[in-house]
């Protein structure tokens, strides 16, 4: 009689289905939940398969089939109303409307003089016609701005007393640790609740620079870094990130393609003038363009303090990986920007990254505010930008009576 052996090829069958089931649960062959990716922008719009897609113009035409303005209209369409107002100011001789004209402009013409300057670029310089009837001319001519009703004062204080019948004293500061000289009668930062306001997300800071934008996007080198200043913590943290993604870093930190101007040979449209020598800023916002994620790292976290960093790259047409100020959708169009410190981990956000890079639905998701026209407080992030400074700080200089206005 023979003996029945201890395990039957049905139990043998069974115990091999659960180790292979085991297999590939760990090699991450099924995607359990509990180890998935981050969610996508929007969780209801469905990933796509697999596609490492590098033409951006192609990856709109299947977001458009995909999910549309109208869906993404709809979704957005109150965004920024409610949270944003009190990170921006707006004025109504910039944006129209009756309130601030008639009798509370003292002055109907207001001479500005400036006097010193970093982020004050040449090209501001101009006699402007603004609402309520108000001509307001900024210049850093003395003999154009004779007499001033302002001096406008950036890299150095204003005069320590001002006697009545002297020009108004304004100080300017754009540094994240804003500070008043205690010498101003009207002081001019990023933040909302100093007298005048000035966002980065002006264009004209380089009026030189070439602005080229590329449909094409890179697939193998998913992020674009340039920085110039190695800013300890700033840089260690883009150092940790970076090593986790294929990258290319144009600046003098972490510098990865041999050179500052590397970007001119790799990409020739963004040469601007072959008769001059280049500099980094000529061709920063062609070169972004050609990745499509830009790391933006601020060089200190403040509320408030959303600089140039961010708006380049949603110039250039990339998606900003951003670490910064805290309020910073506040600022920016809805789903335009990745907000790094929402994960839990460096690693957890290289991971979205790589998905979200080979999902071209998902990623033209990030486009959409501009194709669709969803600006939310971004029409006032730019309303209150540097460009229009010159209006909104001449409202102010009127309000006050310039020469005449007392001393506070």
């Amino acid at each position: 009689m023979r003996s029945k052996p201890l395990i039957n090829p049905t139990t043998i069958t069974i115990m091999l289905s659960i180790s292979i089931l085991f297999l590939l649960f760990f090699s991450g062959f099924f995607p359990f939940s509990s180890f998935a990716s981050p969610p996508l922008s929007d969780p209801s719009i469905k990933s796509s398969e697999l596609d490492p897609f590098t033409d951006l113009l192609g990856a709109f035409r299947k977001w458009d089939s995909a999910v549309g303005c109208p869906r993404f209209r709809e979704k957005f369409q109150n965004w920024g109303f409610s949270n944003g107002s009190a990170s921006l100011q707006f004025s109504d001789v910039e944006g129209g409307g009756g309130i601030g004209c008639g009798k509370e402009l003292k002055l109907k013409h207001v001479n500005v003089l400036v006097k010193g300057w970093t982020w004050i670029p040449d090209n501001l310089e101009n006699l402007y016609e603004c609402k309520c009837g108000l001509s307001c001319l900024w210049t850093k001519s003395s003999v154009l701005a004779d007499p001033p009703d302002a001096l406008l004062f950036e890299t150095t204080t204003p005069p320590l007393q001002r006697r009545m019948g002297d020009p108004l004293r304004v100080y300017m500061d754009l540094e994240a640790g804003r500070r008043r000289s205690g010498r101003e009668d009207i002081f001019v930062s990023y933040h909302a609740e100093d007298d005048v306001q000035a966002t980065y997300a002006g264009a004209l800071f380089h009026n030189n620079r070439n602005y080229h934008v590329s449909s094409w996007k890179k697939n193998d080198t998913l992020v674009y870094w340039s920085s110039s200043r190695c800013l300890p913590e700033r840089n260690d943290r883009a150092k940790r990130f970076l090593a986790l993604l294929p990258y290319h870093s144009f600046g003098k930190c972490l510098n990865n393609v041999g050179g500052l101007d590397k970007a001119l040979s790799m990409y020739p449209e963004c040469v601007k003038d072959p008769i001059y020598a280049p500099k980094w800023w000529d061709h920063l916002h062609c070169a972004m363009s050609h990745y499509k994620f830009v790391l933006a790292i601020e060089n200190t976290m403040t509320e408030s303090y959303v600089t140039e960093k961010l708006f380049y790259a949603l110039d250039a047409g990339a998606v900003p990986i951003y670490f910064g100020a805290p309020n910073v959708w506040d600022f920016v169009p809805p789903n335009s920007i990745i907000d790094g410190s929402k994960y839990s981990s460096l690693e957890e956000l290289a991971s979205y990254i790589k998905t979200l890079a080979n999902d071209p639905v998902a990623y033209a998701e990030y486009h959409a505010w501009r194709r669709c026209g969803v600006l939310g407080n971004y029409g006032k992030t730019r309303a209150t930008s540097i460009n229009t400074l010159p209006c909104r700080l001449c409202e102010v200089v009127s309000r006050r009576g310039g020469r005449s206005a007392r001393n506070l």
